[in-house]
């Protein structure tokens, strides 16, 4: 049985994301498809080898006219480069105005495929059909779109809302135990923000490995919910969705320092690993107690997720706050931070002083 959470805010229309299992076979059967349309499926080869075929087939069944977009998986996909590579395929692929595309993938595709469309002859529809726990729950929402650059993660981009985000459970079962579990530290994060309860229930469950499918959809739904609600109050993030970053200005550097090899950190460790962070800074400055830093480290390391820096590698401090200066939420060189009064309740801190972070960082174990 399908979940269906709505998605709306005063700034776009609104639109569904529909979880539950065998939801790419019915895909021709949603409302945006219809005969004769030009469909272009954006997708890394990867996830078309997987899921490719069933997707195409679903689409055709409505009598549209679908073409297959792929480039190369992972965090390099999204630039410039292959940002053209795709604008270029579908205009040879013969698409206008009135045609769909479907990014099909992660979050690298997501966004990348998003983006081509918000770009396309001035913004085009498409659906969103994420194929990993951490797309599912967090970035095929809201309609953030973006490719990286050798200053950072997500620095160029545009708000592109999908008109429909097709979430199917089933696919979650062909992840990687790290992919699964990096989507985990997305919906950790949710509850940290926003959900002290919410949270409680994710990490009592511990390792989401094994977890049921009722279970699962239970929780992708809330954390779809949590983001749908935020999301809704500031698509433009000028105020309340910046809270959705928690975790992720020190996962950004830390990404960035490591090249956005995947290999070596995925976008959810990042995550996790900031959160902490964000934790442990705010309890340094007096703003939460130490008990919250601790209880959100074993939820993280329940969950298999990294909770210290050496879990990761070598950094140095001032190399990671380079790197938070060039983040998209820095302010005349002052830096922003999402902080923490207590698990269920962020804030956003701006004019941070370098200094202390920097003090924190060393702390932490960055030389």
């Amino acid at each position: 049985m399908s979940r269906i959470v709505a998605v709306s805010g005063a700034g776009f229309r609104p639109y569904e994301v529909v979880i539950g299992p065998n939801l790419i076979e019915a895909i021709g059967q949603w409302p945006e498809l219809r005969p004769g349309r030009a469909v272009a499926v954006v997708s890394d080869q990867t996830v078309f080898g997987l899921h490719g075929e069933r997707v195409m087939a679903g689409l055709e069944a409505s009598g549209a006219r679908v073409h297959a977009v792929q480039v190369p998986p992972g965090e390099a996909s999204k630039s410039f480069g292959t940002l053209e590579q795709v604008l270029d395929a579908l205009l040879g692929h013969g698409l206008d105005r009135s045609s769909l595309v479907v990014a099909l993938g992660g979050g690298v595709i997501g966004d990348l495929a998003g983006l081509a469309a918000a770009l396309f002859m001035r913004g085009i529809d498409f659906i969103q059909v994420p194929t990993t726990l951490l797309a599912q729950v967090d970035s095929s929402v809201g309609g953030k779109t973006a490719i990286d650059t050798p200053r950072g993660k997500n620095l160029v981009g545009a708000f592109h809302q999908p008109r429909r985000v097709v979430a199917d459970t089933g696919v979650l079962r062909t992840l990687p135990d790290r992919q699964l579990r990096s989507g985990w530290a997305e919906m950790l994060k949710h509850g940290l923000l926003a959900d002290a309860a919410y949270f409680d229930v994710l990490a009592a469950i511990g390792d989401p490995v094994g977890v049921d499918d009722t279970a699962l959809a239970e929780a992708i739904e809330q954390s779809v919910r949590i983001k749908a609600a935020v999301v809704g109050a500031d698509e433009r993030e000028a105020g309340q969705r910046a809270l959705l970053n928690l975790g992720h200005t020190f996962g950004h550097a830390l990404e960035a320092e490591l090249g956005f090899d995947e290999s070596l950190l995925t976008h959810g460790e990042a995550v996790a690993l900031g959160c902490v962070l964000a934790f442990g800074y705010s309890a340094g400055e007096g703003l939460c107690a130490e008990a919250e830093v601790e209880r959100v480290a074993t939820a993280m390391q329940a969950a298999g997720l990294p909770t210290r820096l050496s879990d990761v590698g070598a950094f140095k401090a001032d190399a990671l706050l380079d790197r938070m200066a060039d983040d998209k939420k820095a302010e005349g060189g002052r830096l922003t931070l999402v902080l923490a009064r207590r698990i269920g309740e962020a804030f956003v801190a701006r004019d941070v002083e370098a200094a202390r972070v920097r003090a924190f960082l060393k702390a932490a174990g960055a030389t």
